[in-house]
């Protein structure tokens, strides 16, 4: 048995109870993982909250992760026990993608081609900061078709998924120019992630200003005004769903350990970082802490849960070694 964070009818943080559940085997195709750290989503409250497939109770939650292969179904080719990884673990977008047994678990079960190897100067916190976050901001450029030279105006710089994004427009796509909006306290931070210039929304409205973008790259759900910002036909990206105004498009995300594969050269030269929020990170045992302070929506970058429990190899395999399943 494992420890795990767990909920059995839909509702409020409160819901949720920390016990033990079974240790998954791994299947072909899969990696049995333990996890080191895991990030908090908007996604998983809102699962908790709200079917969005039919749920067969328990539940744990949780999509990002980033722990180690300690063992392996068949079929397996990428990876060898030992190995250090990191992903999202579910697919929404796939029919029979969405797993009930999340990563706010000591150990859980992935498919090979879901996860990536962590890069050596990413600790377990950062790498687990990053799947769901920066596999979303990807997806959005990607339906924009921006091109390198474009600018691009973001709203909501400092949160996980648009702390990815300022960095992403300069560094991967080539971005002319990246205007993005915060709060006041976030100004100079949103600036050192390579804002080239910093709209303080609680001092200014999108109307007030005078230059219009390639690109409106809205991750906070508030397209309904941003979209005066775009330039005559450019695209306005809305990570939220529904998006608030009609001429905004959804973006969600390409669940792969591919898209990881394409930013580890970016990590380990240190042009892209991952974000965790400086309350953080939150122990195992403070989950619901964790998720009350996610829900906020004040966060700054990512909502980080870490140490997991941690017990050695030999109380799970007899031998002391994980062996094929």
């Amino acid at each position: 048995m494992q420890k795990s964070w767990f909920y059995e009818e839909y509702g409020p943080k409160e819901v949720l109870k920390l016990g033990e559940l079974p240790i998954p085997t791994p299947r072909h195709g899969q990696l049995l993982v333990q996890v080191k750290a895991a990030a908090l989503n908007p996604i998983d409250s809102k699962m908790r909250q709200k079917p969005i497939v039919p749920a067969d109770f328990p539940v744990v939650p949780g999509c990002d992760m980033a722990g180690v292969v300690i063992a392996k179904g068949s079929g397996i080719s990428k990876f060898i026990v030992g190995d250090e990884v990191y992903g999202n673990i579910q697919d929404f977008s796939k029919e029979g993608g969405v797993k009930k047994n999340g990563t706010l678990s000591e150990f859980i079960v992935v498919e090979e081609d879901l996860v990536a190897l962590k890069p050596i100067n990413v600790s377990f916190e950062e790498a687990a900061s990053l799947p769901v976050a920066i596999q979303t901001a990807m997806e959005g450029f990607k339906t924009a078709g921006f091109k390198e030279g474009q600018s691009v105006f973001v709203v909501g710089g400092a949160g996980g998924v648009g702390s990815l994004v300022v960095q992403l427009a300069k560094c991967f796509y080539g971005a002319c120019e990246v205007v993005v909006t915060t709060s006041t306290s976030k100004v100079e931070f949103v600036k050192s992630l390579g804002a080239t210039k910093v709209v303080d929304y609680t001092r200014t409205r999108y109307e007030e200003l005078a230059e219009k973008y390639d690109l409106v790259y809205d991750t906070i759900g508030d397209s309904k005004n941003s979209f005066v910002l775009a330039k005559e036909n450019a695209p306005v990206i809305d990570i939220a769903w529904p998006p608030s105004n009609p001429r905004a498009i959804h973006s969600s995300l390409t669940v792969s350990g591919q898209v990881l594969d394409k930013i580890r050269p970016y990590l380990e030269c240190g042009k892209l970082r991952a974000v965790i929020d400086p309350k953080g990170p939150f122990h195992f045992h403070d989950v619901i802490a964790a998720f009350r302070y996610l829900e906020t929506g004040r966060a700054r970058g990512k909502v980080v849960i870490s140490p997991f429990p941690s017990r050695r190899l030999s109380s799970i395999f007899k031998n002391g070694t994980s062996q094929d399943f």
